[in-house]
């Protein structure tokens, strides 16, 4: 990038044809990072995961042909895959256990609305889940999309599936070599697995691609011709491959460029995606072992750890390397979460905490029904403000995870940061401040509990695997919802 002169890949000149060549070359090569066959799969560049979720959404709802979307959804959903559902005009249904997905795709029940069959031939189904729960790192089954495709669901009927891979990417191998079984759609980052650039993708089944091609939106570079008018508005969208159609206007062709540094950086320090999925799995069954066994001088946990009821952090099918918690005083009083995120900040260590984008994994692992969330927000609860415990249960979580630069040091250092938070006398008395004090932190500021755990750790942890290229799940704003960064503290 620095020796060469790149130029808008719409045109022909020098500078324009060597940006289609980077484009391209960079498209086969994440297709083959994917394992991913070029004749079975085209890869769609986006701006972001969100920007592929929603370019699936609109291509199957919004195409003028009298025909509507019926969509499902899995409860472990990022917002941005729950939010395809205010498209869906033929309805949606939310499942919230595996087991209901389980029974569906058994089943075979037609798709559904106002528990009446629709006309077959007027509704199209879009069947979503993620690959891993971007709040607690769970893993949910893989099989799912094959599943539906040879399932009764699929009889006489436009059934797809749709996976949100973006959390998974980071630190597993996504593996498209079946095509027959793998989703019609996937969406990803490639921030979350090198960092930089900041750009993702739509992996789409060219068996199913058709579906994303009715849309009536086009954009510069996806047509052949356009007539401007009134009685004369015509258009010819490109019939070529499959990515034409979908890139609307200039590629980020600086950003796609940059991938081929990133992948090769990536695979000259880690080797493979599966080197890297071993070790973070490692890393982070070390902790959950250390996080789970740590308690008061009473006996008392400190830690409630939301963890899947099938997920073992021995087992990379099931988990990935993240740990969703929140922490309780010695009397079971909850430590704010926004107290610990600014003490972790001091300490040099970066974390993410609050909703996470996860509406379902907070309702269900907190206990909250949707009553208590809308009292919670008629009462002033909002993301990212400071309301961290609200009628007695938290509002939010802690999540660290780790990455491919993570080491065991960084294990070390973060449980010296929690034992902060432990109280190792053995009294069972309760200190009369400490509902006082820990109310102050549902609000703005440092409270009086940040106050009184800065004296306790009386100063900053300056050990060097605080430092030492620790990730521990950073938060990065993207097109306006938060989602996990692939950030490193480096000394």
């Amino acid at each position: 990038m620095n020796a060469n002169l790149l130029g808008n890949p719409h045109s022909q000149s020098p500078s324009s044809l060597l940006s289609t060549e980077y484009v391209e070359t960079a498209r086969l090569r994440m297709l083959q990072f994917f394992r991913a066959d070029p004749n079975h799969f085209d890869l769609v560049f986006v701006a972001n995961a969100t920007a592929a979720l929603k370019l699936v959404a609109e291509g199957l709802c919004d195409h003028g042909q009298d025909r509507s979307l019926h969509y499902g959804y899995h409860a472990d959903a990022h917002t941005s895959l729950v939010g395809i559902r205010e498209l869906a005009s033929a309805g949606s249904r939310c499942f919230f256990e595996d087991a209901e997905v389980e029974e569906w795709l058994s089943q075979g029940v037609p798709i559904l609305r106002n528990g009446q069959c629709d006309d077959l031939g007027q509704v199209i189904g879009l069947f979503a889940f993620p690959a891993q729960s971007n709040m607690n790192g769970r893993r949910l089954p893989l099989d799912w999309p094959g599943r539906l495709r040879t399932s009764a669901l699929k009889a006489g009927r436009e059934v797809y599936s749709l996976l949100d891979a973006a959390a998974y990417v980071a630190t597993a191998q996504l593996d498209l070599s079946d095509h027959a079984n793998a989703p019609d759609f996937t969406a990803l980052s490639f921030y979350k697995i090198f960092g930089f650039p900041d750009l993702g993708a739509l992996i789409v089944r060219k068996a199913s691609g058709h579906a994303l091609l009715r849309r009536p939106f086009f954009g510069g570079g996806t047509v052949d011709m356009v007539i401007n008018g009134a009685d004369e508005a015509w258009h010819s969208k490109k019939q070529g491959a499959l990515h034409e159609a979908l890139e609307d206007g200039t590629p980020a062709f600086h950003s796609t460029a940059a991938l081929h540094c990133a992948l090769d950086v990536h695979q000259r320090l880690y080797g493979s995606m599966r080197n890297v999925s071993q070790h973070c799995s490692h890393l982070a069954a070390h902790l959950y072992s250390r996080l789970a066994s740590l308690a008061h001088g009473n006996s008392k946990t400190v830690c409630t750890i939301y963890r899947g009821k099938t997920a073992d952090y021995n087992n990379p099918k099931t988990q990935g390397p993240t740990i969703a918690f929140n922490l309780q005083t010695s009397n079971g009083i909850w430590i704010g979460k926004s107290d610990f995120e600014r003490l972790a900040t001091i300490n040099g260590i970066q974390l993410r905490t609050g909703g996470v984008c996860n509406p379902g994994g907070i309702a269900s692992y907190l206990d909250l029904s949707p009553r208590e969330m809308r009292e919670n927000f008629a009462e002033g609860l909002r993301c990212g403000n400071g309301f961290d415990e609200m009628n007695g249960k938290p509002t939010g979580i802690i999540r660290v995870s780790f990455g491919a630069m993570s080491c065991m040091r960084d294990v070390e250092a973060f449980m010296r940061f929690m034992s902060i938070f432990v109280d190792k006398t053995s009294r069972q008395t309760t200190r009369s401040k400490d509902r006082n004090l820990l109310s102050e932190s549902k609000h703005f500021g440092t409270s009086a509990t940040t106050r009184e755990m800065l004296a306790e750790s009386e100063e900053p942890c300056d050990d060097a695997g605080c430092h030492n290229t620790m990730k521990v799940a950073a938060v990065a704003e993207v097109d306006g919802s938060s989602q996990e960064a692939s950030t490193y503290l480096v000394q």
